[in-house]
């Protein structure tokens, strides 16, 4: 351990799997004490007793949950450090591109990713504040910044949230509050989400899941997907003092299929 984020108080939504399991462990190898919060409970209690953090259960389309749990951590903390807004959702029941889908679809995907997103900024903020200088890190995606005909409702809320971020970096600048908001752009990463979308894009199209994950490789230059640990070390450094001049950025970890557009 080198003791990066030594000591920041930081809070993970989402993470008890995934991606938010990977920040998770990651910077509590750095020494960070992690605030795991998710809808997962047993998951989120199993992982947070392994990195000697804690786990706040927590569904962020929720604002009456929210401001419990960030009384809470006022609580049991005395501050917040770092908030890394990772929980959002991808799948719909019905379709995906513009002609099928289902507006209930686009309102959850929104309720969960931006809605998430900005109560998170908005009750986390004024307990940062009070704490001295922090980071706000916003899961976004290359959904927001490249076409993404067959996932509308993912990529209209990602690219929302990247919107959100520099705003929110604006006015914490503006605001004298010392903290920072940036917005990270994974690419392909190999999680149970990103599996679902390669697998309905193979029945969607009648190629199968194998063909179809074949073709969501071949979009990389870098030749193969990311892991959850490359988007870790990124968001760490965002976490860290190391990007204390670092606000209002998207980052993005891509492989370089930005490129290709």
């Amino acid at each position: 351990m080198t003791g990066r984020v030594l000591g920041k108080r930081i809070l993970v939504t989402g993470g008890a799997t995934g991606l938010g399991a990977a920040f998770s462990k990651r910077l509590a190898d750095e020494g960070a004490v992690v605030l795991v919060a998710d809808i997962a409970e047993s998951e989120g209690r199993a992982l947070a007793s392994n990195l000697d953090g804690s786990f706040y259960p927590l569904d962020v389309s929720s604002e009456a949950a929210w401001e419990s749990v960030i009384a809470r951590i006022e609580n049991d903390y005395g501050g917040l450090d770092v908030l890394i807004n990772n929980a959002g959702i991808a799948g719909s029941k019905g379709g995906e591109d513009i002609e099928r889908v289902e507006l209930q679809d686009f309102h959850r995907i929104f309720a969960v990713n931006v809605d998430g997103t900005v109560l998170g900024c908005k009750h986390a903020i004024p307990l940062m504040a009070r704490s001295g200088p922090g980071s706000i890190i916003n899961l976004s995606s290359i959904a927001a910044l490249i076409p993404a005909a067959f996932v509308i409702s993912y990529g209209a809320s990602k690219a929302t949230i990247a919107h959100i971020s520099r705003s929110v970096a604006m006015h914490c600048a503006q605001s004298g509050y010392g903290i920072r908001c940036n917005s990270v752009h994974p690419g392909q990463v190999r999680t149970a989400m990103m599996q679902g979308i390669i697998d309905r894009v193979g029945r969607d199209s009648n190629i199968g899941p194998e063909a179809a994950g074949k073709m969501f490789d071949a979009q990389i230059p870098l030749g193969c997907p990311q892991q959850p640990e490359d988007i870790a070390h990124a968001v760490l450094f965002l976490a860290s003092d190391e990007s204390r001049f670092v606000t209002g950025t998207q980052l993005i970890i891509d492989g370089g299929m930005t490129l290709n557009n």
